[in-house]
């Protein structure tokens, strides 16, 4: 298992278009990805389960992945998160 945790810097947190990246992202691994924010935590390839934390500006998610490819997934998650918000 790997994790990371990230702070949201996009002024409007994790909204609709960035939420539906990170899902393709997640759904293109051999892994299970997981997101926990604020006590909550759902599978990373449901964009309405995501959507429904409400993750916002400021806000800190750690994301767990685990299984075959858990480096790199790992890795591509936190990449994307970087890039994105």
């Amino acid at each position: 298992m790997v994790s990371f945790t990230y702070r949201i810097t996009d002024e409007i947190g994790l909204h609709a278009r960035p939420a539906g990246l990170f899902v393709k992202e997640a759904k293109d691994t051999a892994s299970k990805v997981t997101i926990t924010c604020n006590g909550k935590s759902v599978d990373a390839t449901g964009l309405m389960a995501i959507m429904a934390m409400g993750i916002k500006h400021g806000d800190e998610v750690t994301v767990t992945v685990e299984g075959g490819d858990e480096e790199e997934a790992a890795r591509n998650l936190e990449t994307f998160f970087r890039e994105n918000l």
